[in-house]
């Protein structure tokens, strides 16, 4: 014993006690690895370091993975698109896009880099992707490829197939539809894949495009509409000191025209996924023709994209006016705008030539044939509406090409229901008449409702006249215009199976109810916390109650979960603490 001890080198006792703590340390920790089923995911390697600092060990172990890449933690894969729980996806995917737009607000533009591939790469915003271009009126029509997603493993396949890696868009198929003018207008189609990759990179996208876009901007941008940009015009013109003359703009082919290298110089998301999608090309009569500028109309992502390149044109007219004596206003809706000023010279002189340097880098120039400057005397049309001052009243009736437009519409679909059923008959116009009255209600359109009315009570009449020429008025009147009760009411009485009936009666526009509309506030951003009580009143609400509600709504106000939206709120301010 003595003898062994002797030969054993100084410190080798306190080695070998220091080995054994390492090695039940390990075999513990292989043990619980064991019983967590983590065993093969958790090798552990043990190294020590021999010399004189022998009870120095260091301790290697690889990362622990408890979920496959590319997934959720918090979101199962599903077997069935119906179990697909769209709540809980939304509230994930409504979390990222307002840490996202917070992030651009404190200038951190690669925390919202990062936020932005962290959401494209998400199992949820892959799902919500999928499921926008799978129930929007385009679902039907495909691209080049022919493929349609209509069961629920073709969409939970498309889910899973939506990768950055290797992917390639395919060229777009081109149609054209007609214009007002007479002139054709060019529609490229994408393929679905292609759209729910749009669909994908516009959720990450769009917070980015709220937070960074013009006050006055009201087209293509959530909870904002037509409404509010003509609500804005007449508040500026209404007053007697109003401006006196307005300058209608509109951008040539702004769709088609914008500048491939200045989307990809400036505009905030992935510039590869970008590029494909400028460079993808269309098909069009057996030939694939380049794309060498501008973004294609059928695309999910392409009015974000020409909201972003448009932004910034308010700051520039800002700065070659002055605020007060120039009287000027901006109001712009997509590509459509316009620009109140005190004088003819004002307009004609200082803000068209800083509207052309500011398109002028965008490949972009105003139509010389729509932008004209008119006297709010004389009128001016501005998304289907035309805006007159009579004296000192302003009013914002519907435009006569569209009365028009719509009389022939309605023309047309009782001509071609002469031989078809007064029930079917009524489930064609009710739509029609009921969506453009609502279109146009928040304006002096009453005379309008009431003119229309007349029209489409007599062509219903020659329409039941044709169909029955040998019979007289008052039979008429009873079989087509008295189930109501009132004479004159177009209407059919219906008898369901079980002996019950119901009626079933013209729409009425004149019925359609004038709202003055309560306009949004320019800040406002749906994507901050901070107005999140400010855009549920505004769901909530409308006409005269809407009004009534927001009077009492500060700005900007806390978080609150209410009903529609805390499914997310609370999630988000969670995530937003410090």
């Amino acid at each position: 014993m003595e003898h062994g001890n002797a030969a054993r080198p100084p410190g080798s006792h306190r080695a070998d006690l220091t080995a054994r703590r390492v090695k039940g340390s390990s075999s513990r920790m292989t043990e619980k690895a064991n019983a967590s089923g983590n065993a093969p995911d958790m090798p552990t390697s043990v190294m020590v370091s021999p010399g004189k600092r022998t009870s120095r060990t260091t301790v290697k172990r690889e990362k622990q993975m408890t979920v496959p890449p590319g997934t959720d933690a918090s979101l199962h894969q599903p077997r069935l698109w119906k179990a697909i729980p769209w709540k809980a996806l939304h509230q994930q995917v409504r979390r990222l896009q307002v840490r996202i737009a917070k992030a651009i607000q404190l200038g951190k533009c690669r925390r919202a880099s990062a936020l932005q591939w962290l959401l494209t790469h998400s199992r949820a915003a892959r799902l919500l992707a999928v499921r926008r271009v799978t129930t929007n009126r385009g679902a039907n029509t495909p691209g080049i490829d022919n493929v349609r997603w209509r069961t629920d493993r073709q969409k939970l396949q498309a889910a899973d197939n939506l990768k950055r890696h290797r992917y390639k868009p395919k060229p777009l198929r081109r149609i054209y539809i007609p214009k007002k003018n007479g002139k054709l207008r060019p529609l490229s189609i994408p393929t679905l894949h292609d759209r729910a990759m749009q669909a994908l990179h516009a959720l990450a996208l769009a917070p980015v495009a709220e937070t960074r876009a013009d006050p006055y901007s009201y087209g293509f941008r959530e909870g904002r509409g037509c409404a509010d940009a003509l609500r804005h015009v007449h508040n500026a013109l209404s007053r007697r000191c109003s401006a006196q003359w307005v300058l209608e703009g509109d951008i040539r082919a702004c769709f088609d025209e914008i500048s491939h290298t200045w989307l990809l110089q400036n505009i905030p998301m992935d510039k590869q996924v970008l590029g494909k999608w400028l460079a993808a090309g269309y098909w069009e009569k057996d030939h694939l023709f380049p794309t060498r500028k501008g973004t294609p109309q059928g695309g999910i992502i392409s009015p974000l994209l020409a909201n972003l390149a448009l932004d910034g044109m308010q700051n520039a007219i800002a700065q070659t006016v002055s605020p007060k004596g120039d009287k000027a206003n901006f109001v712009r809706y997509a590509d459509d705008f316009i620009v109140t000023g005190a004088t003819q010279q004002l307009l004609e002189q200082k803000v068209k030539p800083a509207l052309a340097v500011f398109l002028t880098p965008r490949g972009l120039e105003l139509s010389e044939q729509k932008t004209v400057i008119t006297h709010i005397t004389k009128g001016f049309s501005f998304l289907g509406h035309t805006v007159r001052k009579f004296g000192d009243t302003l009013l914002t009736t519907p435009a006569k090409s569209n009365v028009k437009a719509l009389r022939e519409k309605i023309r047309l679909c009782i001509q071609s229901a002469r031989g078809q059923s007064q029930e079917l008959l009524l489930r064609k116009l009710n739509p029609i008449i009921r969506g453009w009255a609502n279109y146009f209600r928040h304006g002096a359109s009453q005379r309008t409702f009431n003119r229309l009315d007349y029209d489409i009570h007599w062509q219903l009449w020659r329409w039941a006249k044709r169909r029955h020429p040998n019979k007289s008025a008052k039979w008429l009147v009873r079989k087509y215009f008295a189930a109501t009760g009132k004479l004159g009411h177009f209407s059919v009485r219906l008898t369901k199976e079980k002996g019950a009936s119901h009626v079933l009666a013209l729409y009425r526009a004149a019925s359609t109810r004038i709202q003055r509309h309560t306009k949004i506030k320019g800040v406002a951003n749906p994507y901050d916390l901070r107005y999140a009580t400010y855009f549920e009143q505004r769901r909530r609400f409308s006409g005269g109650y809407q009004r009534r509600a927001l009077a009492h709504v500060a700005t900007p106000s806390p978080p609150s979960a209410t009903r529609i939206m805390k499914h997310w709120l609370e999630p988000a301010a969670a995530c937003l603490k410090p």
